[in-house]
């Protein structure tokens, strides 16, 4: 930068684009956006500018960083003469000048009104001021004709200043489909377990701003050898309240195996692998119906604009009762959801499917007064497989059920992590219904290990032998536990009561988790079946059924 920038300069473009970074979200957008742009033309020298005045500026500057990019204070742009400003925030401060400004659409449209940082009041998000309209210079780059139309009825000036381009990242959404096996799977969803996806967005009429305790909630309430649940919040509130106090508040479900996906990237696969979005008035609900996955809705504020195509998703999307039975809601929603209910409302949010980066780069080119490059048009891309977000779950509270005969018994096993139990609801014993606390080896909450009827090795051992010295171990450190699990490398699991004899599981198909076949033998202990030589149907919920055999492994010989 500089006057004499280009005495150090390698690379020397006929224009300069300045990529305004102002936010966590808008600073995302340009970043997945621009390289599909921009691929392999050297003609344009891109400068990132960072500009500290919102709220909510907090890890842009990382972000920038750790993609590579380098970035010039706000200060600095006079000096430079930059032929395009883009930006995917409206509130910036652009300098002095007549260059073009483009502004991409961090969201889906203008379907929210935000406290304006200019004043006291509040604005439409999404649109520039006055000023910048009547300039001349702003250029507003929207993803439906009906988005302009609601412009015109409330910002007269920005007639002409609009570029209906589609939206790239409902593009990528739609066509990443294919790819939903692998996004589940990189997640640690189970082929048999259901995804629920709960999206806030920010403010305090937001999902987390109006049921801060949802999460824990809805996990305490969905067993989770059936149900995976994950969350995707609104960068601004990372921005505003830090990872540290997200994930305070969240703690009892972090360690009940929530999937809090990180503020970038990952939030867009792991919609695409929802069985269900649990949502509110922000654009992330609005991407997971539109793209065909059920819905529930579970806040909607007073801040959504009346109109909108995510005002109209309201209007017919089912409402969460928040106090009610989560579990019925959630598997009533799957279970009756049509595909096709929510495409009137993905066609008016979503024009141009599937060409919105071409239209892009056409809009971008013309705004530089460069010929487009010769290459195809960039079309959307797959999303990459997402890091699993998840720690794993080290304690449940295990219910189980017993039903059939002596002869041919029947195992139903239903397992909720133990630091949510204070949200859920325990369904009193009887004399075929019985409730135990399982804890893994790394437990790290003394207190539960130590109150644990069912202790369970998080890894097999490598033969026989050790899980049994394991099991010894184990059940003499901790004498309030009924009995230990460990299974062995090659499939088949022990499980060592505490007054002596060792139970051996075996199953037919893959070997479960021990705590299941734990839980199995804990059952037939407390209802009095016979541990050997008995074949138990062991049933996960409504799921899936397995065989698991049953025997006593002789006892050593004594001397």
């Amino acid at each position: 930068m500089g006057q004499d920038a280009h005495r150090w300069s390698t690379f020397h473009g006929e224009r300069t684009l300045v990529v305004a970074a102002r936010t966590v979200t808008s600073t995302v957008r340009a970043l997945e956006t621009l390289p599909s742009l921009l691929r392999d033309d050297a003609r344009v020298t891109v400068v990132f500018a960072y500009d500290p005045t919102s709220a909510f500026n907090d890890g842009v500057l990382g972000l920038l960083h750790s993609a590579g990019c380098r970035v010039a204070p706000w200060e600095q742009l006079g000096q430079i003469a930059p032929d395009l400003i883009l930006s995917a925030s409206e509130n910036i401060d652009v300098p002095e000048g007549d260059c073009p400004v483009l502004v991409l659409p961090h969201g889906v449209g203008f379907q929210k009104f935000v406290p304006d940082s200019r004043s006291h009041h509040e604005r439409l998000s999404g649109v520039v001021p006055d000023s910048l309209l009547e300039s001349g210079r702003a250029w507003l780059a929207v993803s439906h004709p009906a988005q302009e139309e609601q412009l015109l009825a409330t910002h007269p000036k920005a007639a002409g200043r609009t570029l209906l381009v589609g939206d790239p990242c409902f593009d990528e959404l739609v066509g990443s489909r294919s790819r939903r096996g692998a996004y589940r799977e990189a997640l640690g969803v189970a082929e048999h377990q259901r995804l629920v996806v709960v999206s806030s967005t920010w403010g305090r009429t937001s999902l987390l701003g109006s049921l801060p305790d949802l999460l824990p909630r809805l996990i305490a309430q969905l067993p989770c050898d059936e149900y995976r649940v994950g969350a995707i919040v609104h960068p601004n509130v990372w921005s505003a309240h830090g990872a540290w106090q997200i994930r305070t508040l969240q703690a009892a479900a972090l360690d009940a195996g929530l999937l809090l996906m990180p503020t970038v990237h990952a939030w867009r696969p792991a919609l695409v692998a929802a069985d269900l979005v649990v949502g509110d008035h922000g654009s992330v609900t609005l991407y997971g119906a539109a793209a065909g996955t059920p819905l529930l809705l579970a806040a909607y504020g007073s801040d959504a604009v009346p109109g909108t195509a995510v005002h109209e998703l309201a209007a017919i999307a089912p409402r969460l009762e928040p106090r009610g039975n989560l579990r019925q809601q959630v598997e009533d929603v799957i279970r009756g959801h049509m595909p096709e209910r929510y495409a009137a409302v993905a066609a008016q949010a979503f024009a141009e499917p599937g060409h919105a980066l071409a239209r892009l780069r056409t809009a971008l080119y013309r705004l530089l007064k460069l010929p487009e490059p010769s290459s195809r048009p960039p079309g959307p891309l797959i999303l990459p497989v997402p890091d699993p977000p998840a720690s794993p779950v080290t304690s449940w509270q295990v219910t189980t059920t017993v039903t059939g005969n002596s002869v041919a018994p029947s195992v139903t096993v239903h397992r909720f992590p133990a630091t949510v139990t204070s949200y859920g609801k325990t369904s009193p014993e009887s004399a075929a219904l019985f409730t135990h606390l399982a804890c893994v080896d790394d437990e790290r909450d003394r207190r539960l290990t130590e109150s644990a009827s069912v202790l369970v090795r998080r890894q097999p051992t490598p033969t026989s032998v050790g899980a049994l010295c394991w099991i010894e171990d184990a059940l003499a450190q901790l004498p309030g536990s009924l009995l230990a699990a460990s299974a062995v490398r090659g499939g088949t699991c022990l499980v060592g009561l505490r007054d002596g004899p060792v139970v051996e599981a075996a199953v037919t198909g893959p070997a479960p988790d021990p705590g299941l076949l734990a839980a199995i033998v804990y059952a037939c202990l407390r209802a009095g079946l016979p541990l050997d030589g008995a074949q138990v149907a062991l049933r996960i919920g409504d799921l899936r059924d397995e065989d698991v055999v049953l025997r006593l492994r002789p006892a050593p010989p004594s001397g």
